[in-house]
């Protein structure tokens, strides 16, 4: 006989298959097989059909395809005996699910076998129901299984109520006709009948509200009661397993009463003894009484509040911390995690516990523990919890180094009683993972050393100690050379010191070396060694005696391959030779940074330069803040995540003023653009020879310099001040005096126009108070496009301590290093003073017509009217046929007296 007809056994085929030595060959074999079977099907062969639906119920969990043989197994369904019948169903379950169209065609057959004689065959149509049932199929046969859970077989009552189940999952409606047979399965004697009927009151309970209430009324005492006499049942074979009455059964119940016990105190009343009972007695030796214990206390902690029986379930979980077996412990933590919010002080006595967990071998719950924990810290345990926690950091793996490096700052920073002992605990964790310690995190100690004067002295020793220990922690070298930069003299000379310190002696050439090794050590990045020139400037003023090998040392990266420390060396260099009149008032020490203002920054506020009505600028009427361009001070001294607008590499007037320079522009009574701005770099230095400046105009004042793509209006300098650009850095002489305006009117001024958009100022003064000016900002689109999405920027200088925190720390808040010119915002500190505010109220519209125009209105308030004149950066955002463009500049041609 041929091996492969339609007549060789199952077992035959799954010989021949697993005989197959490699996948070429099982394939063959199937599809001989395959081959076979469809011409038994086209054949219409009644007597291996069975047959035949067993071998493609094998080939398809070898995951070869099988759809041809789904419409035998409803041929075998449609058959008389039980034999074919059971392979039908069988196949039905397996080769079909809810999806398959095919499936329609069954529904008469089960609705056929659900009322059939032979218990064992509707048997078999349930359990094909509660596999496959649609929602089609639920409405249909839920009659037929409503009546079989009252059927005399314990065996058919169980799988009717599992197919319940299923067609409540589905068809949510028909739970209402399973209430009262769901509520008699509960008074059942037969386990296997109970615990489904157990199961199936929990679905309803969840999908219908009435059902809920229902519930709790009638049968929370019997359930109790059920539980108590499993809990307190002798030992019965039958159920027994690790010498406990059917612990599923357990569950189920206690999964009940935990649905019916939620948000009702009678029903939590009602259930707290036998709670109790369970969570002492059961034993916790074995796996099934955990598993009792674990949904006795997920029981405990979901009901109406029991403050003693919490208290018990805590306790549970913190001996299932001292399991050996990670999966108990592993849930156990997870558990008293979401109890905390309901008992945190019976957590709290577990904390021991919970610590030897961090130290655990297995990641999981190592990454749990040290989330609890995280959770548990407070002002009163926060030092011992923090020393634990550095002190495992010092041996534990390198994987889990920066998830616990994390913790442990934010542990510090929040919960610190005070700086002393937050800047030591720091230190520690600098010198064992300075590594892993995140940009933000060491810019927040560095303002909180900054905010502590006593302990400038203390800090800076400490680091040099540090340093001698840890010096592979990049981290830590930043922090201790910027200290050292800053306080070197205190260090030299042991000033501030603290009872609990000893003295130590460090000479000026030492703190030279400190500084020196950290440009050389081969782990230092861009970022360490120009934070360490900075040091080294600070160190030549701070010891002028040392200045000579500063400068040595300085001059070494002139011929850096890195643009940005060749740029400072050169520029430091000079500051050395040629400036020592203002040295020590360049690199003066940095000013109190203020806490606050960096923890908004941390968390993302927005700078305070320019303010809004009241709204959110993401609310405001005259256009959405674009993602692509959010608000952002004008002046550079805001938001420090902001990116700024791209620049050119060589293009150093436009780092420094942060416009575009790129095109040019000839548009008529606007400032000229100035030479190049490598040409101004060497003229602000004092480096080579100054290039002519064409058409005369004045670079003395440095904000008259304009931006290319957005030119301003004409600057209010003298149009014959010299040609040629003087040295800024050597020229801080008297400022001509400016005569004023004495006209009571104001002209209106272009502020700003180019090929697309002009600008137009008008302006009023409130006679109560006369340095207050009101501008109405009338924009003109030149073009025949719509602007969509208008947004109009503006800033104004804020104080001179921003921008003295913008010059002495250019590395601090991780701005791009080519955008701090050093010198160049020196100057703005000179030539900007604290006398401006400004209010921006919301323009008429956001889209600007097509050669239209829209308004709007702000406010500024000069408290040097008069005196000094005002001056504004703006930046105007707006979309033409969805592309956005983005303009900007500086105005400066206000009208005198204002």
């Amino acid at each position: 006989m041929n091996p492969f007809s339609s007549g060789t056994r199952l077992s035959d085929m799954i010989r021949a298959i697993r005989a197959s030595k490699t996948a070429a060959e099982e394939r063959a074999v199937v599809r001989k097989e395959c081959a076979a079977i469809r011409a038994s099907i086209n054949e219409n062969d009644q007597d291996y059909r069975h047959r035949d639906l067993a071998k493609l119920m094998f080939i398809h969990m070898l995951g070869y395809p099988t759809h041809f043989g789904q419409m035998e197994c409803l041929k075998l369904i449609a058959s008389p005996g039980f034999p074919e019948k059971r392979i039908g169903y069988l196949g039905l379950m397996l080769l079909l699910d809810e999806r398959q169209e095919v499936l329609m065609l069954v529904t008469n057959s089960l609705k056929q076998d659900l009322n059939h004689t032979n218990q064992y065959i509707v048997g078999l149509a349930l359990c094909a129901l509660g596999n496959i049932c649609s929602a089609e199929m639920a409405r249909d046969l839920a009659p037929e299984v409503e009546r079989l859970l009252q059927f005399r077989d314990p065996n058919i009552r169980k799988k009717a109520a599992l197919c319940a189940i299923r067609i409540i999952r589905k068809v949510p409606d028909l739970s209402e006709n399973f209430i009262n047979p769901g509520a008699a399965l509960l008074k059942e004697k037969h386990h296997g009948v109970l615990i489904t009927g157990v199961h199936l009151c929990t679905e309803i309970c969840k999908v219908s509200s009435e059902a809920l209430e229902y519930f709790r009324k009638k049968c929370t005492e019997g359930l109790v009661k059920t539980l108590r006499d499993i809990a307190n049942s002798p030992y019965s074979p039958e159920y027994d397993v690790a010498g406990i009455t059917d612990p599923f059964l357990h569950i189920r119940l206690l999964k009940l009463l935990r649905v019916l016990g939620q948000g009702d105190a009678d029903a939590s009343d009602c259930m707290n003894d036998i709670l109790a009972q369970v969570a002492s007695k059961t034993e916790s030796n074995k796996n099934a009484g955990n598993a009792i214990l674990y949904e006795c206390v997920q029981t405990i902690m979901s009901i109406e509040e029991n403050g003693g029986l919490r208290v018990l379930a805590i306790n549970i979980l913190g001996k299932f911390l001292s399991n050996r077996d990670n999966n108990i412990r592993y849930v156990a933590l997870n558990m008293l995690m979401r109890s905390l919010t309901v008992d945190s002080q019976a957590v709290q006595r577990h904390r021991a516990t919970i610590l030897e967990c961090v130290k655990d071998s297995d990641a999981s719950i190592q990454k749990r523990a040290l989330e609890l924990i995280y959770l548990l810290v407070n002002e009163n345990n926060v030092k011992p919890l923090a020393k634990e926690l550095i002190e495992y950091l010092e041996v534990s793996e390198q994987d889990f180094k920066g998830d616990l490096t994390a913790k442990i700052c934010s542990i510090v920073e929040k919960f610190a009683p005070e700086k002393i002992w937050y800047i030591d605990q720091m230190l520690k964790v600098l010198s064992e993972a300075g590594t892993y310690v995140k940009e933000d995190v060491w810019h927040a100690l560095i303002v909180v050393i900054t905010n502590a004067p006593d302990l400038h002295g203390y800090t800076v020793r400490a680091l040099y100690r540090a340093l001698h220990t840890s010096f592979e922690q990049e981290t830590l070298v930043r922090v201790a050379i910027w200290c050292i930069g800053e306080y070197a003299d205190l260090l030299v000379n042991n000033a501030g010191m603290l009872d609990l310190e000893d003295p130590i002696t460090v000479t000026e050439s030492d703190a030279v070396d400190v500084v020196e090794n950290a440009i050389k050590h081969h782990l230092s990045d861009v970022t360490t060694k120009a934070m360490a020139l900075i040091a080294l400037l600070k160190i030549s003023s701070r010891f002028p005696s040392c200045s000579e090998r500063v400068k040595s040392i300085i001059g070494q990266n002139k011929g850096s391959f890195v643009l940005e420390l060749q740029q400072r060396s050169l520029e430091f260099s000079s500051v050395i030779q040629k400036h020592q009149n203002i040295r020590s008032s360049l690199v003066e020490r940095m000013p109190v940074l203020d806490e606050a203002t960096f923890s908004g920054r941390r968390a993302g506020s927005l700078p305070a330069s320019v303010s809004t009505s009241g709204k959110s600028p993401l609310g405001i009427p005259n256009g959405v803040a674009k993602a692509a361009a959010p608000l952002v001070d004008l002046l550079d001294l805001g938001s420090d995540d902001t990116p700024a607008p791209t620049s050119s590499s060589n293009n150093f007037l436009q780092d420094l003023l942060g416009v575009d320079l790129s095109q040019p522009s000839a548009q008529p009574g606007a400032m000229q653009p100035s030479q190049a701005g490598a040409d101004i770099l060497m003229d602000l230095l004092s480096i080579g020879t100054p290039a002519p400046v064409q058409n005369g105009s004045a670079n003395g004042d440095l904000l008259s310099i304009q931006d290319n793509n957005a030119p301003i209006a004409p600057s209010l300098t003298s149009p014959t001040a010299p040609s040629s650009m003087m040295d800024l850095l050597d020229g801080f002489g008297p400022t001509p005096p400016k005569s004023e305006d004495k006209s009571a009117a104001y002209p209106s001024i272009v502020a700003f126009e180019s090929s697309s958009l002009k600008i137009e100022f008008n302006f009023t003064k409130q006679s109560e108070n006369p340095q207050t000016t009101d501008i109405v900002a009338n924009f003109i689109n030149l073009t025949p496009n719509v602007y969509t999405e208008f947004l109009f920027q503006a800033a104004v200088p804020k104080n001179n301590s921003a921008m003295c925190l913008v010059l002495n720390v250019p590395h601090f808040y991780g701005r791009d290093s080519d955008r701090f010119m050093f010198f160049a915002k020196f100057l703005l500190v000179e030539i900007l003073g604290t006398f401006l505010q400004l209010h921006l109220d919301p323009a008429s519209s956001n889209s600007l017509p097509a050669n239209g125009n829209i308004k709007q209105t702000m406010r500024v308030t000069n408290s040097q009217k008069g005196k000094k004149p005002i001056v504004m950066r703006m930046r105007v955002g707006y979309k033409i046929n969805g592309k956005d463009v983005l303009e900007e500049g500086q105005i400066n041609n206000f009208p005198r007296g204002l």
